[in-house]
């Protein structure tokens, strides 16, 4: 997960929230968007490269349907193609320690910063 500065300026890495429990992994999102009084949740679609949905897509699309039961905040999808590669030559320009959970963080903090960049 990334957060944005309250002005919707700079987006940060945040944590990783593990799936392998739903109902916990539902109460942590909802829990971090109370916290923080978001007032939009952007997800990041992992869409195939020729830019249909693939199976994980699929999945992600079923998570964040169950997602808008425990919320009313809206939510986006923003197309995360190539979002992890970025993350992962970013990562290695800084420390090289605990790189999977700094990619992940990563990535999520670009998939926000670019929706950001074009928000009016």
């Amino acid at each position: 997960m990334a957060l944005s500065d309250p002005q919707g300026i700079l987006a940060s890495p945040l944590t990783i929230i593990n799936r392998e429990d739903e109902s916990v992994a539902f109460k942590a999102i909802v829990d971090i968007i109370r916290q923080n009084q978001a007032g939009r949740i952007i997800i990041g679609l992992p869409l195939s490269m020729d830019g249909s949905l693939s199976k994980q897509a699929e999945k992600v699309k079923d998570f964040v349907t169950e997602l808008c039961r425990h919320t009313e905040v809206p939510v986006e999808f923003r197309d995360e193609r190539l979002s992890t590669v970025e993350a992962k030559r970013m990562v290695r320009e800084v420390r090289k320690t605990d790189r999977k959970t700094r990619y992940d963080a990563m990535a999520a903090a670009l998939i926000l910063q670019g929706y950001l960049d074009e928000a009016p």
